[in-house]
């Protein structure tokens, strides 16, 4: 006989394993993992865009005076804003009347549904790395923006970031080495130095395999040093100063780039941040199933304090 509570059971399943499957879609992968890690995933409760507060020049008043000195009181521009489309993003579970009749138990539905859970929670984890690389025009540009179009990589399709056209406010432009030359520790030197202003400078250094090794054999034994918690999360990485090195399969061939965790986060919809519908059967089908949805986007707040190399072999 069927389980008459088999829907609340699944549904009920799925979103007691809300926190769990998020923990763990961002700890699978390097980018998101130094995202977690930084507290720098967000929700916020919504609105037709996401809005990111900029300064993007200083204020002019600031100075020194004298006894009786009239204060400069010019009204200061130099304050704007960055909007970002909302993305969505899902995957469905579903479970086949035969699946059902299978598992007709408590303990062999969990079991069932624990195990398609894991599949989804991969898949989500790949998808969402290979979009965070990108641009944001895969799948028609629906899919979310990545670091092609929040570091200035010179691509014309994300030229008008943020709602800011890089060419004419060369303020929100970041920066990039683009000749095609092998990577050297000089080089990292300068894009380090660069995109850093006094003790703000990138904290996190993602790479390929390839150039990764490549930094790897520029190093002697004793200066491979590595950061802790990245290892004991499981991530084989280097140091360049302070900035953890990483690599990615899905990062671009010959790019390494240098970020800021203070001026990138991946914000989400508070409301429609890895949520589950409840499982359902479709009419026509001898099936249930429900979807895990999330609405986000990846912002920046400064371009000039991220950088990245191409073109490197």
């Amino acid at each position: 006989m069927p389980n008459a509570n088999f829907d609340t059971l699944l549904s009920t399943t799925l979103h007691n394993y809300r926190k769990t499957l998020e923990d763990n879609i961002f700890s699978a992968r390097p980018l998101c993992y130094w995202l977690k890690r930084k507290d720098k995933i967000r929700t916020i409760n919504g609105g037709v865009k996401i809005v990111v507060p900029l300064i993007y020049a200083l204020n002019s008043t600031a100075g020194s005076y004298a006894g009786y000195d009239t204060l400069d009181t010019t009204p200061q521009e130099g304050i704007t804003s960055a909007e970002y489309p909302w993305k969505q993003f899902a995957a469905s579970i579903a479970i086949s009347g035969l699946e059902e009749a299978q598992n007709n138990g408590d303990e062999e539905v969990i079991d069932l549904l624990e195990a398609k859970i894991m599949q989804a929670e991969e898949t989500i984890a790949e998808q969402m790395d290979v979009m965070f690389f990108a641009d944001g025009s895969g799948n028609a540009g629906k899919d979310w923006w990545g670091l092609t179009a929040a570091v200035d990589t010179g691509n014309p399709s994300v030229g008008n970031y943020g709602n800011i056209d890089r060419s004419v406010d060369t303020w929100w432009q970041s920066y990039k080495e683009t000749s095609a030359v092998a990577l050297t520790v000089p080089i990292m030197a300068t894009a380090y130095n660069t995109v850093s202003k006094g003790n703000d400078h990138p904290d996190y250094i993602i790479t390929t395999q390839t150039l990764f090794e490549k930094y790897e054999q520029a190093l002697t034994p004793s200066l491979r040093y590595t950061d802790n918690k990245s290892a004991d999360a499981g991530f084989q990485n280097l140091l360049y100063k302070d900035a953890p090195v990483f690599y990615d399969t899905y990062c671009t061939s010959g790019r390494m780039y240098f970020l800021n965790s203070k001026y990138l986060k991946l914000v989400g919809h508070r409301d429609k941040w890895f949520v589950n519908t409840e499982f359902r059967r479709p009419p026509d089908q001898d099936a249930r199933y429900a979807q895990i949805l999330a609405y986000g986007n990846l912002t920046s707040s400064n371009g000039k304090r991220q950088g990245v190399l191409t073109a490197k072999t």
